[in-house]
């Protein structure tokens, strides 16, 4: 049974469990955990009553039931997919490879957007200014920045506090920092139907989540009841993080 196993079969099962790995984390992040195990354990049952015990019967109602579970699994899982693909075909998966060729200074800069927007957002939060700021990443937000003003302008606290000042017209909108640059402003943004969002979260937080499954793109929001600032990533939210965190997270994303 062994004997023709070779490196072959253990490339093979360390693809496919690397390939689980990267599902889990994913359904993980986007809070569908329990819609996953409940996948795995019909399959598991399906193979016993099928492959295994052989009930005819019940085997080909599970059966079925298969046949037509991908189109199933697609409609539930529509937003985790689409991320992933968008995420598997960018430009900064295929630069992993590349990571130990960077130099140090290369690997420590820091986004310009970083700084500026970290005070910003500390300024905001201070006066309870409601402000919602996504920052691209590989994905493109064209279609999104079409919704708002295009705003072409170099990256500034004092600027983005002026957007997002109570009565001016764009600052119940979204700002897109695309380039290193503030690309638009008042745009709108996809809402996301997560049924887990605590009811005190309102649309910036449902927007800035929403971008998130939609895209690769890291959304910054700032409550204007609370003060408390929340990042919206990979299509998990985070609330109340503290200036250092979020100057922290935001360092790490090498995109300008």
């Amino acid at each position: 049974m062994f004997s023709s196993f070779g490196i072959k079969d253990i490339i093979d099962i360390l693809l496919v469990a690397v390939m689980l790995y990267y599902i889990y984390r994913v359904m993980k992040d986007s809070g569908t955990i329990k819609i996953f195990g409940g996948v795995i354990a019909f399959i598991i049952v399906w193979i016993i009553v099928a492959r295994i015990i052989d009930m005819r019967l019940l085997g080909s109602i599970m059966d079925k039931l298969v046949s037509v579970g991908v189109v199933i699994l697609v409609i539930l899982f529509q937003d985790d997919i689409r991320r992933f693909l968008g995420e598997l075909g960018s430009h900064k998966k295929w630069r992993a490879f590349l990571h130990f060729f960077y130099t140090k200074n290369e690997q420590d800069k820091v986004p310009a957007y970083v700084m500026p927007v970290v005070y910003a957002c500390m300024s905001m939060a201070k006066r309870n200014t409601g402000a919602l700021i996504v920052i691209k990443q590989e994905m493109s937000l064209k279609k999104y920045e079409e919704t708002g003003e295009k705003i072409n302008a170099d990256i500034n606290s004092k600027l983005i506090e002026t957007i997002f000042y109570k009565g001016t017209p764009l600052h119940d909108g979204a700002m897109i920092i695309a380039e290193g640059r503030i690309a638009a402003a008042g745009c709108i943004l996809p809402v996301s139907h997560t049924p887990n969002i605590p009811r005190e979260l309102g649309l910036r937080h449902r927007s800035g989540l929403g971008i998130a499954q939609e895209s690769d793109a890291i959304a910054v929001i700032v409550s204007e009841e609370t003060g408390e600032i929340s990042v919206a990533k990979k299509g998990k939210l985070t609330r109340n993080i503290s200036s250092q965190n979020l100057e922290r997270l935001l360092s790490k994303n090498k995109n300008n």
